[in-house]
């Protein structure tokens, strides 16, 4: 996982803290960053958009890797206890869970600050390892698992990009579900909306402990007289025509006269007909193909 970063508020010490420490200065903040909140509007004023480095809300269970400026004996890597607190030396502990990467950086300054160990500290952070902010991607994704919530304003699509992407039978929709307000909360989206439309509200921004599921996609089944009898993918209004097309067509023996589809009613029962090829298809339908009599 990429570190997550930020130089020092004077731009002077910063160049010598890169130098002294190894790492890169983080890119300035770009204009036309997305909002964080679904539904937000742009800003016309000069308000800050969110860093990935800097806004990043702490958890416990995350590992950071403290560095001090010209005091290699005051940077360590700490994990953040269960209690959320983070023990650092002349310090002590600090409640920093729920603390953005930037005002933790500041506690620390100001406490060696107030201890008179430093007369102007410059601390930097760098979130080792993400572990308090997860979220879980299962079903038909071709990596399924947890995945960290790295910066602000995570969004689902970039959480399944993490996890590779939907399989070649998964489903074109899924579900999202987690807490808002403590409150249960499910939505069933869309994957072709999500990605066709443009429009941002339909791509959610995931918190910590949501659930992403992507079930199977749903199936057709040709037997009989068909080149390739089975389970057959059902596409966005499939015809029966395009079923039988799919299935590679009749066998030399089978004909599409007396072609029959067997669909399972909301009852419970089944109900056997003659269709049109035009008909469309639902999840389940079952089409066979008869033997030709002549």
């Amino acid at each position: 996982m990429p570190h997550l970063f930020r130089t020092s508020r004077r731009a002077a010490s910063a160049c010598a803290l890169a130098l002294c420490l190894g790492a890169g200065s983080a890119n300035a903040e770009s204009a036309g960053a997305q909002a964080s909140w679904i539904g937000a509007e742009p800003s016309n004023d000069s308000t800050r958009l969110p860093n990935p480095a800097t806004d990043y809300t702490l958890a416990s269970g995350d590992l950071l890797r403290i560095l001090v400026y010209q005091q290699p004996d005051l940077s360590m890597e700490v994990r953040i206890q269960d209690n959320g607190q983070l023990t650092y030396p002349l310090v002590g502990p600090l409640m920093v869970a729920g603390q953005t990467v930037v005002q933790t950086e500041r506690l620390i300054e100001e406490g060696l600050r107030r201890g008179g160990y430093l007369r102007s500290p410059q601390v930097g952070i760098q979130v080792v390892q993400v572990r308090g902010h997860l979220v879980s991607v299962l079903g038909h994704v071709q990596r399924p698992g947890r995945f960290p919530i790295e910066k602000p304003g995570l969004r689902l699509s970039e959480v399944l990009a993490q996890a590779g992407g939907v399989t070649a039978i998964g489903a074109d929709s899924l579900t999202l579900m987690g807490l808002r307000q403590g409150r249960q909360w499910r939505i069933t989206l869309d994957l072709a909306s999500l990605f066709e439309s443009g429009d941002r509200s339909l791509d959610p921004i995931l918190e910590h402990g949501d659930t992403v599921f992507v079930d199977r996609a749903a199936v057709v089944y040709l037997y009989g007289e068909v080149q390739r009898p089975g389970p057959l993918r059902l596409e966005r209004q499939m015809t029966v025509l395009q079923a039988l097309a799919a299935g590679g067509g009749p066998t030399a023996r089978g004909t599409t006269r007396g072609l029959k589809v067997t669909r399972r009613e909301d009852h419970g029962g089944w109900l056997t007909w003659k269709p049109d090829m035009a008909a469309v298809l639902k999840p389940g339908d079952v089409v066979h193909v008869p033997e030709s009599l002549f």
